[in-house]
């Protein structure tokens, strides 16, 4: 039987916070604030947070879900690396997730940080091939709706 074709997707979320882009850019450049809005949840454990916030440099993430969810026990693991930081303007990664030990995803993620008069625009594309088994564009927009949502209470906090 052969493989199921890879699914190429593009998705743009876009969201106002009312801070400034050195206060929000901060949020993912700095590892502790980026581990608690963008690492920690109540559906898994934090087994790897590295972060390496340079040019070159690289992040690793890998979770394991907690019991109650669709794969208990199974480990989620992101490696990616950043291949453009533009202080308080932009930031561009590219990483592969896995699931199980399995690739199911290449994704690049551009982050924009627009100064408006009230704050911060940011303005997120994700860019990825899904392969078998993967979550899906679907299900990877609705993660990032999440992160950014935790993100503005992060803020907020």
């Amino acid at each position: 039987m052969p493989e199921p074709p890879v699914i190429h997707n593009t998705f743009v979320i876009e969201r106002s916070y009312p801070h400034t882009p050195e206060v929000v850019f901060a949020a993912f450049a700095d590892p502790i604030q980026k581990r608690r809005w963008y690492g920690e949840r109540e559906t898994h454990d934090v087994e790897e947070f590295t972060m390496d916030f340079q040019v070159g440099g690289s992040e690793q993430f890998r979770y394991r879900f907690r019991e109650g969810t669709p794969f208990p026990g199974v480990e989620l693991a992101s490696s990616g690396h950043f291949y453009d930081i533009v202080p308080n303007h932009r930031i561009v990664t590219a990483s592969n997730m896995s699931i199980g030990g399995r690739p199911i995803s290449i994704s690049l993620v551009t982050i924009e940080f627009l100064p408006t008069a009230t704050g911060t625009d940011l303005v997120l594309t994700h860019q990825a091939a899904f392969f078998e088994g993967s979550d899906g564009p679907q299900m990877r927009q609705d993660g990032w709706r999440k992160l950014l949502d935790s993100l503005e209470s992060a803020l907020a906090g």
